[in-house]
């Protein structure tokens, strides 16, 4: 048995938690340098706001109606999410961090499984203020499509249970093909070319002619519709092939050295991610782009590659590489409005087979590991190419405090 839990309309309802003020208020919250709608509070779906749709396109409707607008905190919804994934695991034996507001918990052995469906609810909520829908089956997208009806019904309370065959299959005859976990647009389209309107019509659909006509993938979510588990918890993530850093300008860059700045804070942001895995990259790749739709500006768009001596996570050489690589790249006379890097050749070693003539590196794990360990508690350390000034750092105009990881943005009640 699998229980999915999912934070309802996370972002927007982390914003509201620390200003009481907010709730009942729509709200939403908009992409890196304030450019689209990513996430929207109840009050603002009921307005008919649609997921995606530029910040600018909406300027009327925020006025009319007073929609509260913010910028992306990711340190603090960040932060929220571990409180909630941690809360989790006090709860059950076992939980799968599926994505930052969504995790998968082993219920096997549970008698009671809506009542642990209303603890969890409860206990989130008085915790942290966030509220959570809960779904409850014996196959992982069965979950998925429980925890659909948690959200979409008020009458469920939040919490949904399918270990009945006819509450599966009265819920699938009323959820759409594209609410099922995995179908997503263009397969969507697909399916109802075909006659599969609903959950319940590729629950029926023969397994065999499914993996024909499209693939094993989508046979096995057949499979966990009819109630057959193919899908474990996973309580370990598999170890990332290739770490990527990358964003949009909040003004356009048109010097080589603040394109300096910017890719190295990329590649530093990469190599941590890199150590708290506990892996080693050998690859580097650097690109840098103008903005495609600016048809009445000059275009133009390169990437480089380049390769290590050994396997490493030290920030420091990348980033050397890093620069290199941009050197090759760079042309003069172009406003660049995004730059990123990807870290590939990953191992979970630096043992090699050296030469007999080649130079040493110089060992900074130590120095890494320090780093580290003071950005996780104190403050933050980063090198000096990454500049101080960063006048391309995206645009964040309605940034909200860092509630719970800033000493000087901790709420103060009177």
């Amino acid at each position: 048995m699998f229980a999915l839990v999912d934070c309802n309309n996370f972002y927007a309802t982390c914003e509201t938690i620390f200003r009481p003020s907010l709730r009942g208020k729509p709200v939403v919250v908009l992409s890196n340098n304030d450019g689209c709608v990513v996430a929207r509070s109840a009050e603002a779906k009921a307005l008919g706001l649609k997921m995606g749709v530029p910040a600018f396109q909406i300027k009327e409707q925020i006025e009319r109606h007073g929609i509260e607008v913010f910028s992306s905190n990711y340190t603090l919804y960040a932060d929220m999410s571990h409180r909630v994934m941690s809360i989790l695991q006090t709860l059950a034996p076992a939980i799968e961090i599926y994505s930052i507001d969504e995790a998968f918990v082993d219920v096997r052995g549970v008698r009671d499984l809506h009542a642990f469906g209303v603890k969890v609810r409860k206990t989130i909520r008085q915790w942290t203020g966030i509220t959570v829908a809960v779904g409850i089956a014996p196959t992982k997208t069965l979950a998925k499509l429980a925890n659909y009806g948690a959200k979409k019904y008020l009458g469920t309370g939040g919490v949904v249970v399918l270990t009945d065959v006819e509450r599966q299959r009265k819920l699938m005859s009323i959820a759409p093909v594209d609410e099922v976990w995995g179908v997503g647009r263009k397969l969507h389209r697909k399916l109802n070319a075909l006659g599969v309107q609903t959950a319940l019509d590729l629950a029926q659909s023969d397994i065999q002619d499914v993996r024909r006509r499209f693939s094993v993938v989508l046979a096995r979510t057949v499979s966990e519709l009819q109630g057959t588990s193919c899908l474990e918890l996973e309580q370990v993530p598999s170890p990332k092939k290739q770490i990527v850093s990358s964003r949009s300008f909040g003004q356009r860059i048109t010097e080589i050295e603040e394109m300096r700045q910017a890719v190295s804070e990329f590649t530093e942001r990469a190599c941590g991610k890199l150590r708290r895995e506990k892996q080693y990259a050998r690859a580097l790749s650097v690109f840098i782009q103008t903005n495609p739709f600016a048809q009445h500006r000059p275009g133009y768009a390169d990437c480089a590659h380049g390769t290590l001596q050994n396997h490493t996570n030290d920030s420091y050489q990348f980033c050397r590489l890093a620069q290199r690589l941009l050197a090759q790249i760079w042309r003069d006379g172009f406003e660049y409005n995004k730059a990123g890097i990807m870290l590939g050749d990953f191992s979970l070693s630096t043992l090699r087979q050296t030469t007999l003539f080649e130079k040493p590196v110089r060992d900074n794990s130590k120095i890494m590991a320090a780093i580290d360990r003071i950005n996780n508690t104190v403050g933050t350390i980063k090198l000096a190419a990454t500049g101080v000034d960063q006048k391309w750092a995206m645009r964040r105009d309605r940034l909200s405090p860092a509630y719970t990881t800033r000493w000087q943005d901790i709420p103060l009640v009177r």
